[in-house]
C-alpha cells in the first residue's frame, strides 16, 4: 500500500524557476534555455552541482557559472540566475499536502538547493520565506541537497529519506519536474511522476494512490 508521498519543491510545490529562466533569456536576446544547457553541461562537477552541494558560496557560483555561459558564447552571471530561483507557491499543491496529512500519509521533501536567499525556498524576501516555511511545517521530514552535500539524482539521497521516514520504497510515490531525478527514485522501487503541470500532477498523483481524481 503506497502511504508516503515524497515531493521534489521547486517546479513541483511551487511553479517552475526555469519558467522564470526562459522569460529572462527572451528578454535579454539569449537562446531559449540556455540556462538548462549549461546546467547540463559537466553536470557532476559544473557551477550548480558545486553549489547545490555547497562547495563553492554565491560569489563563487556567480563567477564559475559566468565562465560557464562564456564558453557557450554568451554573457550572463550566475548572481542574475539565482534572483529567478524563487518560483511562486502553487495553491492547490498545499491544498494536496493538508488533505494527504488529513488522511494520514507520511508526507517527504527532497530538494536540490543552494546556500542563496532565505530559507529552503532561496527566498528573496523575508515575507516569501516565511510562506515557503510554512509550507515546508507541513511535511514530516525535508532533505536540502546544501545542507547534507549530496544532491539529486545521486540514490543516497532518496535512501535516506526512506531511512529516515520508515518506509519501503514500494510504499512512496516520488514527484520531481526533472526526468533525471524521478529515475532513481524508480529504479529504487518507488512510484515516481515527472511533473508537467500542477493538474497532471496531481491526477497523476490521486491514480498512484488509488484515490478519486479532484480529492485535492
Amino acid at each position: 500500500m503506497r502511504d508516503t508521498v515524497i515531493f521534489d519543491f521547486g517546479g513541483v510545490v511551487t511553479s517552475s524557476p526555469f519558467e522564470a529562466f526562459n522569460r529572462m533569456e527572451r528578454e535579454r536576446g539569449l537562446p531559449h534555455d540556455l540556462v538548462r544547457s549549461i546546467n547540463a553541461t559537466n553536470p557532476d562537477d559544473n557551477a550548480w552541482a558545486l553549489f547545490e552541494r555547497a562547495e563553492i558560496d554565491a560569489a563563487g557560483f556567480d563567477s564559475k557559472f559566468a565562465e560557464e555561459a562564456r564558453v557557450l558564447g554568451h554573457e550572463l552571471r550566475g548572481e542574475d540566475v539565482l534572483a529567478l530561483l524563487s518560483g511562486d507557491i502553487r495553491p492547490r499543491m498545499v491544498h494536496a499536502l493538508d488533505w494527504l496529512k488529513t488522511n494520514g500519509y507520511r508526507l517527504g521533501c527532497i530538494t536540490n538547493n543552494v546556500p542563496a536567499g532565505e530559507g529552503a525556498g532561496m527566498s528573496r524576501s523575508a515575507e516569501k520565506a516565511a510562506k515557503v516555511s510554512e509550507v515546508m511545517a507541513r511535511f514530516d521530514h525535508v532533505i536540502e541537497s546544501s545542507k547534507i552535500g549530496i544532491r539529486k539524482p545521486d540514490p543516497r539521497i532518496y535512501e535516506l529519506m526512506l531511512t529516515t521516514l520508515g518506509k519501503e520504497p514500494a510504499q512512496c510515490v516520488y514527484l520531481d519536474d526533472l526526468g533525471i531525478n524521478c529515475k532513481p527514485a524508480a529504479t529504487l522501487g518507488m512510484h515516481a511522476i515527472k511533473v508537467t503541470s500542477e493538474a497532471q500532477a496531481l491526477d497523476d498523483l490521486a491514480d498512484a494512490l488509488g484515490v478519486a481524481r479532484g480529492s485535492f
